[in-house]
């Protein structure tokens, strides 16, 4: 909660602070680069960087954060800083960084805005920095502790022991300990990041869901590759699909991610799309590892049956629970299967039992969609639909 002091002048300030806080991120990170290009060469996503999406991302969640305290005093949007924090966790990210970051961010205000900012303005919004960074530094602390590790500690050495093609843009790899030990336990529905060494010397980290049973002695992997856009955009992912073969060695963080399928029998709703349907594979496969009766609507949209990743996996694990449902859409069926329709998913043609939650997974306007679809078509409180966005979360104002 903000000082008695502060929340006024954020409340005042908000509006300017807002209206450039976009340039405020694309000062932040061209004088954190040049400060520590090490950082833009082995942690930040150069792609990213390069589209703009990560300093859109920074700045939606700042204003996100300040918003929330001058309007809700008392409440923090939880939601947005669990995915942040686990984000961070599986980067390895340390809570000293977070001095690095301030003393840049504050800067580039000061740079952006100028006499604007007053000595009281300054502090107000230190203030908001800081509860934001705490409530991170916290929640990253808390994830690094349950996980059994030391702070930053993420990283371990694992073994590709199988690579398989499973369409002609996505590859799902097996990664076992060299030793032949299991690897460990993760929750349905998380990831883990993947660093890569690039040829130009630069450790490029990717974040890819876990898509086989949890309760395997391996993990497993699925990797879209990723073609065109703006910028080296698609660089570990092409480095996956050319270099990774069996024997190789990658470099794996420990499993993180608060997309995970919930304990109890509610019914659920699994919507995804693309590559979107891995962390619903690993949800299906601990659902029909425990025999679970619980009623499963499981939506997947692609652009044809030839580009569904795992989709015969996907289908005998809905088959395998007898209370589940599987409805496919497929933008062109291409000799593709009868069961599925042609088009755009269309989740309020849906039937839903009440009392659902609901997990999305693909692109953005794909969530938003089926969002829309479930809270104004089916009623679904917003607080019933969770949602995993690979990349930066663009959709922080859409919560």
């Amino acid at each position: 909660m903000l000082s008695e002091q502060s929340a006024p002048v954020v409340r005042a300030t908000l509006p300017v602070v807002g209206a450039a806080i976009g340039e405020i991120a694309e000062v932040f990170y061209g004088r954190l680069f040049a400060d520590r290009p090490e950082l833009l060469r082995d942690l930040f996503n150069r792609g990213n960087q390069a589209n703009g999406e990560q300093q859109k991302a920074l700045a939606g969640s700042v204003a996100a954060f300040a918003g929330m305290l001058v309007e809700h005093p008392g409440a923090r949007p939880d939601a947005m800083l669990s995915r942040i924090a686990h984000k961070h966790a599986s980067l390895g990210i340390t809570s000293d960084q977070y001095k690095l970051v301030h003393r840049h961010l504050f800067a580039a205000i000061g740079e952006v805005l100028g006499d604007a900012v007053t000595p009281g303005v300054a502090a107000a919004w230190d203030e908001v920095y800081w509860l934001m960074a705490n409530a991170l530094i916290a929640l990253e602390a808390r994830l690094y502790q349950e996980s059994g590790l030391a702070e930053g500690a993420v990283w371990r050495e694992l073994v590709v022991a199988e690579r398989h093609e499973e369409t002609p843009d996505a590859v799902s790899f097996v990664l076992r300990r060299s030793d032949g030990a299991p690897v460990g336990a993760f929750r349905p529905g998380q990831y883990v990041g993947v660093r890569a060494e690039l040829p130009d010397g630069a450790r490029q980290i990717r974040q890819y869901s876990l898509s086989g049973a949890p309760g395997d002695p391996y993990w497993r992997i699925t990797v879209k590759r990723v073609r065109g856009g703006a910028g080296p955009d698609g660089e570990v992912s092409s480095w996956l699909h050319e270099r990774a073969r069996p024997g190789d060695v990658l470099t794996v963080s420990a499993p993180f991610g608060d997309l995970v399928l919930p304990e109890g029998d509610g019914p659920l709703l699994l919507a995804s799309a693309g590559i979107g349907v891995t962390p619903m594979l690993s949800m299906l496969h601990r659902l029909a590892a425990t025999g679970s009766t619980r009623p499963v609507v499981v939506l997947h949209a692609d652009r044809t049956p030839a580009d569904h990743p795992h989709r015969e996996e996907q289908r005998r694990l809905v088959e395998a629970l007898p209370n589940a449902r599987l409805h496919l859409w497929y933008e062109e069926l291409g000799g593709g299967t009868a069961e599925a329709a042609v088009g755009r998913a269309d989740a309020a043609s849906l039937e839903l039992p009440d009392g659902l939650t609901a997990y999305l997974c693909g692109p953005l306007p794909f969530m938003r969609a089926v969002r829309g679809d479930l809270i104004h078509h089916h009623g679904l409180p917003a607080h019933a639909v969770h949602y995993e966005v690979f990349g930066p979360d663009l959709w922080l104002g859409g919560e």
